[in-house]
């Protein structure tokens, strides 16, 4: 059987960061943010060439192990083969190993290129089996559904197969992160979750995950009650005692603010502009905090311009508003 056939133009991909768990949804409910990572993919008549700009372009593999790469790959097996050569180009904004899905964009980038540049691809991939396919090479739906949909979303697997509901979170939210300047393994917070929790704190869980999903959307007003955790936070919070110091700080102070993702990130949810403003200021030595508007598109693929290598020369420059000041 003959493989597909490949578009001759390159095609451009625009992949959102996202914040996972959100206190107490772990590995299940997910934010998209507005810092993007653009990716632009050529068929090319042999070899492989990488060029990155931006975050981890010093030290980001350029070969067949970069995990775009190598989503790149898989979903090309899955349309039914390989293009002779490509050529990929990065610019990089989200940040690497702080709980802003780095990984995940990367997933998403490299499977909604491969579709976009094989010829008669969303027929033989539809957006379902994308959102499968990205589960498969991350692990778990979170962080994907929420960079592959936008807005807010529930994600969870039915059968082995991944599933997530998007919903439009209140337009009143502003999302501040406070980045710290070191990162984390995701692995490693991983590796500090225990095999079981107390039945008592499953259950809380499972009620102020119920309830973040009301105050996500319609009533932001119960945020602070409805971001607490029992699951993972505390666990973890011995690989990243300045991040969970400063949640409890931020908390205490009355803004609902939680670990974002794997951390060390945290991320606060003001409940409008003038309480952004406010909570930017927060930020302690060693913080950097950064007003972010939400992203409602999700993965999008966008014309291919001028625009575009120049987002590649800029990528260093790291997201727009941000803000430090003192706690």
């Amino acid at each position: 059987m003959a493989g597909p056939a490949f578009r001759a133009a390159a095609v451009r991909v625009r992949v959102p960061a996202t914040s996972a768990n959100l206190g107490p949804g772990f590995d299940a409910l997910g934010l998209a943010l507005g810092i993007y990572d653009d990716v632009v993919v050529r068929v090319a008549d042999s070899g492989l060439h990488i060029d990155i700009a931006g975050e981890g372009a010093e030290a980001l593999p350029r070969d067949e192990e970069h995990l775009l790469v190598r989503s790149l790959r898989t979903a090309f097996d899955l349309l039914g083969g390989q293009p002779r050569g490509l050529e990929v180009v990065c610019a990089n904004r989200i940040p690497h190993g702080r709980g802003l899905g780095s990984s995940s964009a990367a997933i998403c980038a490299g499977v909604m290129a491969a579709r976009a540049v094989t010829t008669g691809g969303e027929a033989r991939l539809d957006d379902t089996a994308l959102l499968e396919l990205a589960t498969e090479i991350e692990g778990h739906p979170d962080n994907v559904a929420a960079c592959l949909l936008g807005g807010f979303t529930l994600a969870w697997t039915d059968g082995g197969a991944a599933r997530a509901l998007r919903m439009a979170p209140a337009a009143s939210l502003v999302p501040v992160v406070f980045v710290p300047a070191k990162p984390l393994l995701t692995q490693t917070a991983r590796g500090l979750l225990p095999r079981t929790v107390p039945h008592v704190d499953a259950a809380f869980n499972a009620g102020r995950a119920a309830l973040l999903v009301e105050a996500m959307t319609r009533r932001p007003e119960l945020l602070l009650a409805a971001t607490e955790d029992r699951l993972h936070q505390e666990y973890r919070a011995p690989a990243m005692t300045e991040s969970a110091d400063l949640v409890g700080w931020l908390r205490s102070e009355g803004v609902p603010a939680v670990i974002s993702g794997a951390g060390p990130t945290v991320l606060a949810l003001a409940s409008d502009e003038g309480e952004a403003d406010k909570v930017s200021r927060l930020a302690g030595e060693g913080w950097t905090a950064n007003r972010l508007a939400l992203d409602l598109d999700g993965a999008s693929v966008l014309p291919l311009s001028a625009g575009a290598r120049s987002s590649v020369d800029e990528a260093g420059s790291g997201p727009g508003g941000t803000d430090s000041g003192s706690r």
